[in-house]
């Protein structure tokens, strides 16, 4: 018995730092990649569409640029995003959650069905809606502000803000049910009895013991948003060249497709970076769900 759970405890512990130094090296490639490689990798040049080899791990696009710095630049802004707009979703969702559990009542009720609202409306056709509308806000305000050079990243900001706001309906339905279940909890009669304000409450007793199932979602979140991103890039909605993201780099692989000549590496190298990225991410998320679930390490 004692080896049969000192296996299911390696595998946990493999489940969860396999993909967790997966995600770490892309990190340090995509960080440190293109400050060590020759910056002229990512100038234009005139060797357009060499397959790969020695010169060019991944070949070259249409402009002679490297793909192998195109991916990692890439890589900086695909994870950025997903990053910045998971924390986004993660703060807006823990606190509407918490706000919705711990009040209760009609105000529960109301945002709740706020959140019902929100799910019927068709994502995509929402992000689009958010995107064109505070795009050209945003760069007005950025050209008033005098922040002219900030202009360019408009659009990352934007995602980053939009996605955001759109992915955080789900946590704030686990935050509102972790909520309601602790409520009911001695120790929380405990502390009204002695006289703790609210706020002690939610920050004390609440908050800590339902953070460890909002950070494994937290996990699943950045993969959706990175997904969502690369949808949205893809479809030339969001990053714009001359910048970089894994969805624009797909989406100039499959313009470069023809049944002349099929340039194979400008769509198969973006699209392994990303799945083994979003699968390295998921399985982190599974690993953190079994490391932190006691029912699941008996």
């Amino acid at each position: 018995m004692s080896d049969e759970s000192s296996r299911s405890d390696r595998w946990r512990r493999a489940a969860l730092w396999g993909p967790a130094a997966v995600i770490a090296a892309v990190t340090l490639l995509a960080v440190l990649g293109p400050a060590l490689l020759p910056a002229p990798l990512g100038d234009v040049s005139r060797d357009s569409f060499l397959p790969p080899g020695p010169g060019h791990w991944f070949g070259t696009d249409l402009n002679g640029r490297d793909l192998f710095y195109r991916v990692l630049l890439g890589a900086q802004i695909s994870l950025l995003v997903g990053a910045a707009g998971a924390a986004i979703s993660f703060g807006v969702g823990i606190t509407y959650g918490l706000v919705a559990g711990y009040v209760g009542g009609t105000l529960d009720s109301t945002l709740m069905r706020i959140v019902d609202v929100l799910y019927a409306i068709p994502r995509l056709i929402f992000l689009l809606v958010l995107i064109s509308t505070l795009d050209p806000i945003l760069r007005r305000f950025l050209d008033a502000g005098g922040l002219r050079t900030w202009i360019g990243y408009s659009k990352i900001m934007i995602l980053v803000l939009c996605l955001g706001l759109t992915e955080w309906l789900t946590m704030a339905r686990i935050v509102r049910g972790q909520v309601l279940s602790l409520k009911a909890h001695p120790f929380v009669t405990a502390a009204r009895a002695v006289g703790q304000t609210h706020a002690g409450i939610i920050f004390s007793h609440l908050l800590p013991n339902l953070l460890g199932i909002a950070i494994v979602y937290l996990t699943l979140t950045i993969p959706a948003v990175i997904l969502d991103e690369s949808f949205l890039s893809f479809l030339g909605v969001g990053v714009q060249a001359p910048l970089a993201s894994w969805g624009l780099l797909l989406s100039d692989g499959a313009q470069a497709i023809n049944p002349i000549k099929g340039y194979w590496w400008l769509l198969i190298f973006p699209a392994l970076a990303m799945a083994v990225t979003l699968l390295a991410l998921n399985f982190l998320g599974d690993g953190l769900r079994d490391a932190l679930d006691p029912r699941r390490r008996r």
